[in-house]
C-alpha cells in the first residue's frame, strides 16, 4: 500500500540514482517497500536503532544498568523504553521523509502541503509500529526471533527477481554456465556456513557438588551452559553495511562541492567492497 500522493514512476527513477548508498541498504531491509513508497517504507530500522541505543545506554547509564539486573521485570521495562524510542525515531524519520520528498524531484509529490505531510507521517509511523508489534508476536509465539525474520523476509523478497535475471543472462549467453554453477555452489556454501555458525555453541561444563537440605541428600550433578558462537547476532553486519555505504550517501549530497571531491574516491573504493556484502 503506497503513501497517498506519491508518483511511483518518478520515485523509481530516483532510486536508480541512489544505488550503492545507504538508502539502498534501507530499501533492502524494507523488502523494497521504500522504493515503492509503501507505508512500510521505514521498515524495522527505527526499532533496530532504538534497540542499539537502549543497549548502549544500559552500559553507560547506571539506572538502566540496574534495571537490566532485575530479571524479567527489568527486561519488560527496557522493552517498553525501546518501544518509546522506536516511536520517537520513526516520527523523526517520517517527518524527514515527508518534508524532503517534495524537494527531491519535481513532480514526486502530486499535491504537496500540510495534508500530505500529516498523512505521510502518520502512515509511515503506523507501518513501523505495526512491524514492531508483528515482530514481538512472532517472538512470543516461539517461531523464532521476529525482528530477524522480518529483516530476512525483506532481503529474501528481492531474491526471485535476482535469480531470474541471472538465469536469463546465462540463457542469452551473457553469463557462462560454469560461472552460474560456481555462483550456486558459493551461495549454498555461504548458507551452510551461516547456519553452522548460528547453531554452533560452546558448552561450558557446570558441576554441582553433593548437598543436603534437611533430611534430603542431593547427589552431585553435572550440566552445561550453552554459549552461542555468534553472540552479537546480525547487528555487526548492519553496522558494517551502514558504515561502508555512508560515504556513497554523502557523495550524493555533497558531490558537487570541490572541497569534498575526495568523497567520490572513498565512495568508489568502498563500493567495490559492498559488492561482497
Amino acid at each position: 500500500m503506497p503513501i497517498p500522493g506519491i508518483d511511483a514512476a518518478v520515485l523509481a527513477d530516483l532510486f536508480e540514482q541512489q544505488k550503492g548508498t545507504i538508502i539502498e541498504l534501507f530499501n533492502m531491509f524494507s523488502g523494497g517497500a521504500l522504493e515503492r513508497a509503501s507505508i512500510l517504507a521505514l521498515g524495522i530500522m527505527p526499532y533496530i536503532s532504538a534497540s542499539i541505543i537502549v543497549q548502549l545506554l544500559t552500559v553507560v547509564y547506571s539506572p538502566l544498568a540496574e534495571l537490566k539486573k532485575e530479571g524479567e521485570a527489568g527486561r519488560r521495562k527496557i522493552s517498553q523504553y525501546t518501544r518509546y524510542g522506536t516511536l520517537v525515531l520513526a516520527t523523526f524519520q517520517a517527518i524527514g521523509i515527508a518534508t524532503g520528498l517534495p524537494s527531491m524531484i519535481p513532480g514526486l509529490v502530486v499535491n504537496p502541503g500540510l495534508g500530505f505531510y500529516f498523512v505521510a507521517v502518520v502512515s509511515l509511523v503506523t507501518g513501523t509500529m505495526f512491524l514492531m508489534w508483528l515482530g514481538e508476536q512472532i517472538t512470543e509465539r516461539g517461531i523464532g526471533n521476529g525482528i530477524s525474520l522480518i529483516i530476512f523476509t525483506g532481503i529474501v523478497a528481492g531474491l526471485p527477481p535476482a535469480i531470474g535475471q541471472t538465469v536469463e543472462q546465462a540463457r542469452q549467453g551473457e553469463l557462462h554456465v560454469l560461472l552460474l554453477l560456481l555462483i550456486a555452489v558459493i551461495s549454498f556454501a555461504v548458507i551452510y556456513f551461516v547456519v553452522f555458525m548460528e547453531r554452533g555453541q560452546r558448552r561450558i561444563v557446570v558441576n554441582y557438588a553433593k548437598r543436603q537440605q534437611g533430611r534430603r541428600v542431593f547427589a552431585a550433578q553435572s550440566t552445561h551452559l550453552p554459549l552461542k558462537i555468534n553472540m552479537a547476532g546480525v547487528i555487526p553486519a548492519i553496522f558494517a553495511s551502514s558504515i561502508i555505504l555512508f560515504p556513497g550517501t554523502l557523495t550524493q549530497w555533497f558531490g558537487q562541492n570541490e572541497n569534498l571531491s575526495w568523497l567520490s574516491d572513498v565512495s568508489l573504493a568502498l563500493s567495490q567492497v559492498s559488492h561482497f556484502m
